[in-house]
C-alpha cells in the first residue's frame, strides 16, 4: 500500500516512511536536530564528515568503500543543513531497490546497518574520535570558510544576513567562524558528539517499495545501541515581529569586482509559521521575485534592463525576505529604488489575475517536482519534521490555491526593509 507513515521507534526517534514503488533506488536518512548557535555551528558542520571517515568495523575510507560496494554501490554521504535556527546534521543514503536486482538481496538491512555504525560506532583512538580525522576535516572546514569569498553572490548574501541578524543565531553561517573552526579538537568534538547522540531528536526517513513495518524493524535493530537520555527538546527558530517603522541600514564593501552585488533584507511583521500564511508567503515570493514570471524578473531585469539578474527568496521559518541583484556598480540607487517600487505596487494591490495565477502554478509545480524523486521527498519531509505544524504536500497545494491578491498585498505591505548590503567595485585611489 502506498502512503506516508510516521512511526515512533523509541524515545526521541521518529521514522517517516514513504512507500512508493516508482523509483529504482531507495532513500534512507538519519538526521539529528540541534540548535544552530555560534558555539555549535562549526561543530555541527564538521562532525558528520569526521564520522564518515570510518567506523569501528570499517576504520578507513577504503574499507568503507568496500562495504558500500558489497551493497551494490550504495552511497552514504554527510548532510549538514540549516533551517532557520535549527541545525540538521547526519547522513543521507541511496541504494538500489532490491526488486530490480537478481535474487532480491537485502540491501535495505545492509545500508541501515552501515548507517547505524557511522552514527554509533565511529572510528576512535583512546576513547576519542581519531585525531588525524578531526584535524583533517577541521582543515577542510577552515578552507571552506576561507573560500566563501570566492562566490561573490553567496558572499554578499552571507554578509547581509550577518549584519541583519547580528546578535541572533540566524546570523551565524552554517559553517561557523574561522576562530570557532580552528578551536575544534578531538576532545571537544568527542564531548559534543556524545552529548548530541544521547540527547538530540533523531529524524529518520525512508522512501522506497519496502513495507514501513519492515523498515521500522530494520532501523530499530541498526540503532539498538543508541543512547537516549533526557527529554529530547526539539530546537526551534525564534521569530521576531512588530518592527513598525525602521530605518534602513546600508552597508557598502569595496572589492575588485566588475559586477556589483546588491542584497536587500526585509523583515515580516507577523508570525510566518501559521499554515495559511506559510502558503501565502510562497505565492507572494513567486510573484515578487522567485520565478520567471515575477515582477523583479519581468520588470527590473527584462523590461528596464537594470541588472544582470534579480530575484527574491523567503525564509518561511524566520519570517525574512531577501532580494539579490547583479548590477553595474554605478546603478545602485536606480536598482534599489525600482525594487522598492515593485514591492510598493504589490502592497497597493496592483496585481493582475494572470500573474497571481502564474505564481500559484509555479509554487505548486515546484512542489510536485520535489515529489518525483526520493531526495526531494526527503528534504520536504525533513522540513515538515522541523516545524511540526507545517502542512503536508497536498494540503500545502490546496492552501496555495486559496491565496488571494489581498493576501499578497498584505504581505508586501508588512515587509520592512532593514538592511541593504552592496558589494561594489573599488573606487579610483582605493587600496
Amino acid at each position: 500500500m502506498k502512503g506516508v507513515f510516521e512511526i515512533p521507534l523509541t524515545r526521541g526517534v521518529r521514522l517517516t516512511a514513504v512507500r512508493d514503488d516508482r523509483f529504482k533506488t531507495g532513500c534512507l536518512s538519519a538526521t539529528l536536530l540541534a540548535p544552530h548557535t555560534k558555539k555549535t555551528a562549526s561543530l555541527n558542520a564538521v562532525l558528520p564528515y569526521v564520522l564518515r571517515r570510518g567506523t569501528a568495523r570499517c576504520p578507513d575510507s577504503e574499507s568503507l568503500a568496500a562495504a558500500m560496494d558489497e551493497l551494490y554501490g550504495a552511497r552514504i554521504e554527510p548532510a549538514i543543513r540549516k533551517r532557520g535556527e535549527v541545525a540538521a546534521l547526519g547522513f543521507c543514503a541511496d541504494f538500489p531497490d532490491a526488486a530490480f536486482l537478481p535474487g532480491r538481496p537485502d540491501i535495505l538491512s545492509g545500508t541501515a546497518c552501515l548507517l547505524g555504525e557511522l552514527l554509533l560506532t565511529p572510528a576512535t583512538r583512546g576513547g576519542r574520535l581519531r585525531g588525524d580525522y578531526v584535524r583533517s576535516e577541521r582543515q577542510n572546514l577552515i578552507d571552506d570558510i576561507n573560500a566563501e569569498i570566492n562566490d561573490k553572490r553567496a558572499y554578499a548574501s552571507l554578509k547581509l544576513v550577518e549584519a541583519m541578524f547580528r546578535g541572533e543565531s540566524y546570523g551565524v553561517s552554517k559553517l561557523g567562524t574561522l576562530a570557532d573552526a580552528a578551536s575544534i579538537s578531538p576532545y571537544v568534538l568527542t564531548k559534543y558528539y556524545k552529548e548530541l547522540i544521547a540527547t538530540a531528536p533523531l529524524e529518520l526517513f525512508y522512501c522506497g517499495a519496502e513495507e514501513p513495518e519492515r523498515v521500522a524493524r530494520v532501523l530499530r535493530e541498526a540503532l539498538a545501541s543508541l543512547p537516549r537520555t533526557g527529554s529530547f527538546p526539539r530546537p526551534a527558530t525564534q521569530v521576531r515581529t512588530g518592527f513598525g517603522d525602521v530605518k534602513e541600514k546600508i552597508i557598502r564593501e569595496r572589492m575588485d569586482v566588475t559586477q556589483g552585488r546588491l542584497v536587500m533584507g526585509f523583515r515580516l511583521d507577523r508570525d510566518p509559521q501559521e499554515e495559511p500564511r506559510y502558503a501565502a508567503l510562497a505565492v507572494f515570493n513567486a510573484l515578487f521575485g522567485g520565478s520567471a514570471t515575477s515582477r523583479l524578473f519581468l520588470n527590473v531585469r527584462e523590461r528596464l534592463a537594470l541588472c544582470y539578474y534579480a530575484g527574491s527568496t523567503v525564509d518561511r521559518n524566520k519570517g525574512a525576505m531577501f532580494v539579490s541583484a547583479g548590477i553595474d556598480p554605478d546603478r545602485f540607487q536606480e536598482v534599489h529604488d525600482e525594487i522598492l517600487a515593485q514591492l510598493a505596487s504589490l502592497a497597493n494591490g496592483f496585481i493582475e489575475p494572470w500573474e497571481l495565477e502564474a505564481a500559484k502554478r509555479g509554487v505548486i509545480s515546484s512542489l510536485l517536482a520535489s515529489l518525483d524523486e526520493p531526495m526531494g521527498l526527503e528534504a520536504l519531509y525533513l522540513d515538515r519534521a522541523i516545524l511540526a505544524s507545517r502542512p503536508g504536500p497536498e494540503e500545502f497545494a490546496a492552501l496555495c490555491e486559496m491565496v488571494t491578491a489581498e493576501d499578497v498585498a498584505d504581505l508586501a505591505a508588512e515587509a520592512k526593509l532593514t538592511h541593504t548590503y552592496f558589494l561594489t567595485a573599488e573606487a579610483d585611489g582605493d587600496a
